[in-house]
């Protein structure tokens, strides 16, 4: 009696559960970071969520930083980088524009509100480089930088995403990374964020006259 041996199933169907699992867990985390806007949402709010945490960088002075640096103040953050084309400038000026207007509506207000830029290339974003680029946008803007490993750390604490892509050259690369802008409390805790492609200077300045002013 012969006995038939069960036919291999196709690389493909064996491959399914694994495509599966990934997918899932990709929305999961969607899910932790974003618990009340979705992962495309234009904005939404953070009240309770895992984002942020302690750190220890380095500002564009030159001076060492932790998040107790800015304890008792509002902070309206971006993570981007100086090399950036063009999302990251243009991320960057909504975030200052926005944070003028409110300026020009509540002064006081406005003045426990600190921007904060922090680099997802520390490689290259030195200080020097930092000031220069954050002069362009807002007097009060503030550049974050450090090593490679507490940058690293910060990009976990705030669960921004951000992959090296190689260029044609060694030191032409770029970056793929979270494009948003966090409203964190005076306390470090995470308020609102806003999609920086979708994200408008007014929508800015409603969102600090919302939570500041």
């Amino acid at each position: 009696m012969n006995s038939q041996q069960p036919t291999p199933a196709p690389a493909k169907l064996r491959a399914l559960p694994l495509i599966l699992l990934a997918l899932a867990a990709v929305a999961a985390i969607a899910l932790f970071l974003m618990p009340r806007g979705g992962a495309d949402a234009p904005k939404g709010n953070l009240s309770g969520s895992a984002v942020g945490g302690p750190f220890t960088l380095t500002d564009e002075s030159g001076a060492t930083v932790t998040s107790d640096s800015y304890k008792g103040l509002w902070r309206l953050m971006y993570f981007g980088f100086t090399y950036c084309p063009d999302v990251c400038p243009t991320d960057t000026a909504k975030l200052a524009a926005g944070l003028k207007l409110f300026e020009a509506k509540n002064p006081a207000a406005a003045a426990k509100v600190q921007p904060l830029f922090i680099t997802v290339d520390p490689e290259r974003d030195t200080p020097a480089a930092l000031a220069e680029f954050t002069a362009q946008f807002h007097p009060r803007l503030v550049g974050l930088t450090g090593t490679r490993e507490q940058i690293d750390a910060v990009l976990k604490e705030f669960r921004v995403y951000a992959s090296k892509v190689p260029g044609a050259v060694p030191d032409a690369y770029t970056f793929d990374h979270l494009a948003i802008i966090y409203l964190m409390d005076p306390e470090g805790r995470p308020v609102e964020f806003i999609a920086g492609s979708t994200a408008t200077p007014e929508a800015i300045a409603q969102m600090l006259e919302r939570f500041v002013g």
